[in-house]
């Protein structure tokens, strides 16, 4: 496996690529309150079958933290420009999946299929009542309660609406709570994704016919009534999309069932 770092205007953004080298890309794009270690239950078997490559955006994991806010799409383009991938499929959970599409619309030669996990499209308006313990989440934030503010927004993104913590993986759990922490000590959303430069102008959510390249949206059908709206959104809108449902699962499947959706993601890339 490869280690390294790229180095940008204002810091460092960290990644790791493991496979054969002339294999066909993957890149694995992590949920917005999560780092790249989510993947740690695909990084062997996708491995073995592509050049994978999975990064720590900035403001998480190994990469520093933010200084302002960031163009995130921007972020991995230059990842793939400087590490000279050409083209790649792209897989991204959550925000993660509002990137990889965001970056498909701009530069399409990039991206040879989409695969978007609980991913809204940007300019995507959520309706209804917010999520519970969102504002106890956000307070505890603000008050530097960084266990609090981390333990409730495990229940809001990993345990989701319809299951309590002890009725979740407990040691998936803990991994999420330690990637979480990090990100919630470096206050990265509001930093850096509150209010973040230059958002896809029309956005993704008025341009889904423009995707070309085969995608899979794969929802857990214990996520947010909004992130499953999102996905019957994107399902509908590009086409020729493929939908996939993992049922025991929220809003990060990949770690709640692994084993399901790895052979989900390598049947769909297998097919192509």
């Amino acid at each position: 496996m490869q280690t390294g770092y790229i180095e940008q205007a204002d810091g460092k953004l960290y990644y790791e690529i493991d496979g054969d080298a002339n294999s066909e890309v993957l890149v694995l794009n992590h949920a917005a309150f999560l780092d790249s270690g989510m993947w740690d239950a695909q990084w062997s078997e996708f491995s073995r079958h592509y050049r994978v490559i999975r990064y720590d955006m900035r403001g998480y994991g190994k990469s520093d933290p933010v200084t302002g806010p960031r163009v995130r799409r921007h972020d991995l383009r230059m990842l793939l420009q400087q590490l000279d991938v050409k083209s790649a499929h792209l897989l991204g959970c959550s925000m993660g999946g509002e990137i990889v599409l965001d970056l498909a619309l701009e530069q399409p030669d990039l991206v040879r299929s989409l695969i978007i996990v609980n991913g809204p499209p940007s300019g995507f308006e959520p309706q209804g009542e917010p999520p519970a313990h969102l504002f106890d989440m956000l307070a505890a934030t603000q008050q530097g309660n960084t266990d609090l503010a981390s333990e409730l927004q495990l229940r809001i993104w990993f345990d989701g609406p319809q299951r309590t913590p002890p009725q979740v993986n407990q040691a998936m759990r803990q991994r999420a709570a330690a990637m979480n922490r990090l990100f919630i000590a470096n206050n990265t959303w509001a930093i850096a994704d509150m209010q973040p430069l230059s958002p896809l102008q029309p956005p993704a959510v008025d341009r889904l016919a423009e995707v070309q390249v085969p995608a899979l949206i794969i929802k857990g059908e214990l996520d947010h009534a909004e992130n499953l709206r999102a996905s019957a959104l994107l399902a509908s809108g590009i086409p020729h999309a493929k939908v996939a449902a993992i049922a025991n699962a929220a809003h990060v499947p990949n770690m709640d069932e692994p084993a399901i959706f790895n052979e989900m993601v390598l049947n769909f890339l297998a097919s192509l």
